[in-house]
């Protein structure tokens, strides 16, 4: 079949349809970037120490009745523990008084069987208020943030099958309701379990309504609009959501008008529908041309150019598509090339345990959680600029290697900065979520470039989708911080080393047009047949050979 960039060139690149196109699809990604990170705020641990009755205690039992510790150096009334109050009470009524009479390190404790007071003075309520996740129940805060992204994971797989299946339009809109409906139903759980099963919910059309757009914008639009969109246009529109999220969050202190303010908006794409068309380059792999020339002739009339009386040459041939190329799941598997390609994919997605890691702990880095969270937001946008040139002007590898090296190194120095110096690690922080962030727009772009048209959406997701297993863990591993503190930023550094090895055998896409069939997609692969062996050895053989005679 004659290449589908080529057939519609005659539209141009920047056309009245591909502005409608790009702006509309960039635009239900803002939901993304606020929902995803909504979690931050959301599930966020306030300032609490256990509830005293002040019942048969005189005032100055009752202020000492929470035990002092020494946390992080500092000495702070402890969260989880109290002096038993049948004693303070008996001591009370004797008339003794605290330090005085009374040695309070002597004192028997007790758990928190009254409850907690939280601190409002950040947040009005959050999860971890409302249901009490904090001392014995505090491994439900990480889990909580887990439960999303294992609804991420289940969605990136089940939504990629479905829109190589069904096709890209309807699985977009089906995503956005799915995330807004359910990020909405979330404020009336009653308890953390509804909760959690509500987030899931959530989760399933969050990324998965990212992949469907992305995907979709990359098929519809063509040349360089394609190359701005896919680099920057999806990203910025992700970033701009996650950047609103703190201003919400401001002006929102509680967590259930918050996940409103985040989950509504979705509901105001499903005009979109009308508007937004499939992608004709789906519709030609299923054998559907005249819905494909309809949609490209609609084009051609709002961009007042003149379509050619036959768009797509072999159309007959498309009519009457081969089985063959009809894809499922299991070809990226048939084929021993192309099954380890997508390994090797799935690994490299890693890093973004290293972008949800980072972002998830924002708001620890410094004492206003909003301007953390705005920061993290905010350094994105060089980010996404910057992949936008190296999509441009860089080979996809080159541009990755140096994306990971600046992780790792960003990662693994923040633990030379002294404790005290305490406000300089950010900048280093951030120069690593730069990276990430990059790293990430880049391998989604890489991703969409190797796989064909009818596996695009499903190679895509399947990556997606392994990549959140290790996201899933991003949660915890903040928590590893509790035995040593700089211990998660070494483990995230790691990882991204460990990604440029992986790198080095990845075929290279850079200024190649999109693979429409597998047949088109192994040819990119010749570095793992037997051939491409023989070429790499002979070409080894002719260095070898320059270096023996003293050319170089």
């Amino acid at each position: 079949m004659q290449h589908y960039d080529s057939s519609v060139a005659f539209l141009g690149t920047w056309g009245r349809f591909q502005l409608i196109v790009f702006f509309l699809l960039c635009s239900t990604i803002l939901p993304n970037g606020s929902g995803s990170f909504s979690l931050v705020f959301v599930t966020d641990t306030p300032q609490h120490r256990c509830r005293i009755p002040k019942a048969n205690l005189s005032q100055e039992w009752w202020e000492v009745a929470v035990p002092l510790e020494v946390v992080d150096g500092e000495l702070q009334a402890s969260r989880c523990r109290r002096y038993r109050l049948d004693v303070l009470r008996n001591l009370s009524a004797g008339g003794l008084l605290p330090g005085r009479d009374v040695n309070l390190s002597s004192l028997e404790q007790e758990d928190c069987v009254d409850g907690w007071v939280y601190g409002t003075e950040i947040y009005q309520s959050t999860v971890v208020s409302q249901f009490d996740l904090v001392c014995t129940q505090r491994w439900k805060q990480p889990l909580t943030a887990t439960i999303f992204f294992l609804g991420v994971l289940v969605g990136s797989f089940f939504s990629g099958v479905l829109a190589d299946r069904f096709g890209r339009k309807p699985v977009l809109f089906a995503t956005i309701i799915i995330q807004a409906v359910f990020s909405v139903a979330q404020i009336a759980a009653p308890s953390w379990e509804v909760f959690s099963v509500l987030l899931f919910c959530s989760g399933l059309g969050n990324i998965s309504n990212y992949v469907s757009c992305y995907v979709l914008g990359t098929e519809i639009l063509t040349g360089n609009t394609r190359v701005v969109y896919s680099s920057t246009g999806v990203c910025l529109g992700y970033t701009l959501g996650y950047m609103t999220l703190p201003l919400f969050a401001y002006f929102l202190r509680s967590w259930k008008t918050l996940l409103l303010a985040v989950g509504l908006p979705g509901l105001f794409y499903i005009p979109l529908w009308w508007i937004l068309p499939e992608s004709p380059m789906w519709l030609l792999s299923q054998g559907r041309v005249t819905e494909a020339e309809a949609i490209v002739r609609k084009a051609a009339k709002m961009n007042r150019v003149v379509a050619p009386e036959k768009i797509f040459a072999d159309s007959k041939e498309i009519k009457n598509p081969n089985k063959k190329n009809r894809y499922t799941v299991l070809d990226l598997m048939k084929k021993r090339s192309i099954a380890l390609m997508t390994v090797l994919l799935c690994w490299v997605f890693t890093l973004s345990v290293c972008y949800y890691g980072l972002s998830l702990n924002t708001s620890q880095l410094h004492s206003n959680p909003y301007i953390s969270c705005f920061l993290s937001a905010v350094v994105e946008v060089p980010a996404y600029l910057s992949c936008s040139l190296a999509i441009r002007f860089l080979p996809r590898r080159l541009a990755l290697v140096a994306v990971f090296l600046t992780v790792g190194l960003a990662l693994f120095f923040i633990q030379l900065v002294p404790q005290s110096e305490r406000p300089h690690q950010s900048p280093i922080v951030m120069l690593g979520k730069f990276g990430a962030t990059a790293g990430t727009s880049l391998l989604f772009a890489f991703t969409a470039e190797l796989y064909p048209t009818g596996l695009r959406n499903t190679g895509s997701g399947i990556c997606v989708m392994v990549s959140r297993t290790g996201s899933c863990i991003a949660p915890f591993l903040i928590q590893l911080n509790i035995y040593f503190k700089y211990l998660p930023y070494i483990t995230l550094g790691t990882l991204a080393m460990l990604s440029i090895v992986t790198m080095l055998f990845l075929p290279e896409s850079f200024r190649r047009p999109l693979p429409e069939t597998l047949e088109q997609m192994q040819k990119r692969q010749r570095w793992m047949t037997r051939q491409g062996k023989k070429k790499r050895r002979k070409r080894l053989m002719i260095w070898v050979e320059k270096l023996d005679d003293g050319m170089f």
